[in-house]
């Protein structure tokens, strides 16, 4: 019997609209378990999700029924039409997002990095931290479109 096998594993980051703080510590770990929920509704098992007031890591492994733009597209859009009730009326993801390929042997790493963005964010913003990572994975982008 042939099998199709995969494991791809997401690095998904992406801000609120405007970077906005919705996201406050109050609100936060609803936001992180519907974001968690929303993943594992369409077989995309959450493996960490964290963040702080203005934006969202979210490491799962993609299912092979998907294509990662749809998986993005589905999150966002339930999670968003859920925040606007939950924690502000004017709550919107912003358009874009950076999308990472974890190995197997980065995964850990990554979901400690995820867990710790509370205290990572004393001394860095959201802004240094995605052209970080974009620079850390040989991305390259127009200043222009990245923070819409």
């Amino acid at each position: 019997m042939p099998q199709s096998l995969s494991r791809n594993v997401i690095h998904l980051v992406f801000s609120t609209k405007n970077r906005e703080p919705f996201i406050r510590p109050e609100v936060r770990d609803e936001v992180f378990a519907y974001l968690a929920g929303t993943l594992n509704a369409f077989s995309c098992p959450a493996i960490q999700i964290g963040g702080v007031a203005d934006h969202a890591h979210l490491l799962f492994v993609l299912a092979k029924t998907i294509a990662l733009c749809d998986a993005v597209q589905k999150v966002k859009e339930s999670s968003s039409k859920w925040a606007k009730d939950k924690v502000h009326p004017n709550f919107y993801w912003q358009t874009g997002y950076g999308a990472f390929s974890v190995s197997r042997s980065n995964e850990e790493q990554v979901a400690a990095y995820i867990a710790n963005q509370e205290e990572h964010h004393k001394t860095r913003n959201f802004k240094d931290e995605f052209l970080g990572l974009l620079r850390k994975h040989g991305m390259e982008w127009d200043e222009r479109y990245v923070w819409d």
